[in-house]
């Protein structure tokens, strides 16, 4: 499937950790390829799923290179230890959830070696039901944070975000995308040191990309490309996993204001990013206590419990990062 190491053009990175039955047909579609137009490998980092399915995918794929990390050690962890073992000179990080066929690689590739401004190449991503993922994505500010403040901010820059992610272009250039489906060269990799793992889950796309544009890198997406994404397959597995990926959103996203926000904008929004989830989380938990034999109910329970964990925590020890992260 690959030529010599120093040969091989995209080294395919995908991270997983128990989402086997996904896996299977990521990797399915990826064996059938063939290494005409481009050399490639397959690393596939293993999270630690700890269940003894590993090694009946070593066998049934023996073209792949499995690898298996310390430990469940979140999504940046595990594509930066992919990307030591890569031989590749460009690396594709892709779910394990996602579809990919030759054409849509080939196509990210070929824009790639064409365009050296460009720090990360990415594409369409659609779902099972035959909708697409929104491109239309912004980095989060003291004004995009919430709900209302994001509605009223792309109201009063409508025209600029229609010029920006216009449907009809071929390559438009958001400001961030999807970690789903991450395609850049290993100098650009090398120059921003890789993911950052400040992160266990979640966030780390959007800081990758903004870590890319502050080195005046740009980040594009092919409208003319698409690659299938069964969108949450890999981490919504259960309401136990659930409430720990959901909980994570909300952590993860007072990690990117700690990296990326500066002075009284860092302030504020740290502060009202804990009042808007105290307040409205709390009132949504009264409800899973009540009723707490309702699934979803009992999932927001859980969730405000391991949140105000957090924040405890955060409290005392004056991090914001999670206890998952290895940089904790």
């Amino acid at each position: 499937m690959t030529k010599e190491p120093s040969n091989i053009d995209v080294s395919i990175i995908i991270v997983n950790y128990k989402s086997w039955r996904h896996l299977k047909n990521c990797l399915e579609a990826l064996s059938i390829i063939e290494p005409n137009a481009f050399s490639f490998e397959i690393i596939v980092v293993d999270n630690f799923s700890n269940d003894e399915k590993l090694d009946t995918f070593s066998v049934e794929f023996p073209d792949v290179d499995f690898k298996v990390n310390t430990g469940n050690n979140g999504f940046a962890n595990g594509c930066n230890f992919g990307a030591k073992h890569a031989a590749g000179e460009y690396l594709f990080f892709l779910n394990p959830d996602t579809i990919a066929n030759e054409n849509a690689i080939l196509k990210l590739l070929e824009f790639a070696k064409l365009n050296h401004t460009v720090g990360i190449v990415s594409c369409h991503q659609k779902n099972n039901n035959g909708s697409y993922e929104k491109t239309e994505r912004l980095f989060p500010s003291l004004f995009t944070l919430f709900g209302l403040t994001r509605a009223v901010y792309k109201k009063l820059n409508q025209q600029k975000i229609r010029k920006q992610y216009h449907k009809d272009m071929s390559v438009i250039y958001p400001d961030w995308v999807s970690g789903s489906v991450v395609f850049i060269s290993r100098k650009w990799f090398d120059q921003i040191q890789g993911w950052n793992e400040d992160y266990w889950m979640y966030y780390e796309d959007v800081d990758i990309c903004r870590r890319i544009q502050e080195a005046n890198g740009k980040i594009a997406l092919l409208q003319d490309v698409e690659i299938i994404h069964n969108h949450g397959g890999a981490s919504r597995i259960n309401v136990k996993t659930a409430s720990i990926t959901k909980t994570e959103v909300l952590i993860s996203k007072h990690v990117y204001i700690k990296n990326h926000f500066k002075g009284i904008d860092r302030f504020l929004s740290q502060l009202l990013v804990v009042l808007s989830n105290i307040i409205f989380k709390t009132v949504l938990a009264i409800f899973g206590l009540i009723f707490f034999f309702i699934p979803k109910l009992r999932l927001i329970l859980n969730i405000y419990i391991k949140l105000m964990k957090y924040y405890i925590n955060a409290l005392f020890k004056g991090s914001w990062l999670s206890k998952r992260s290895l940089n904790y």
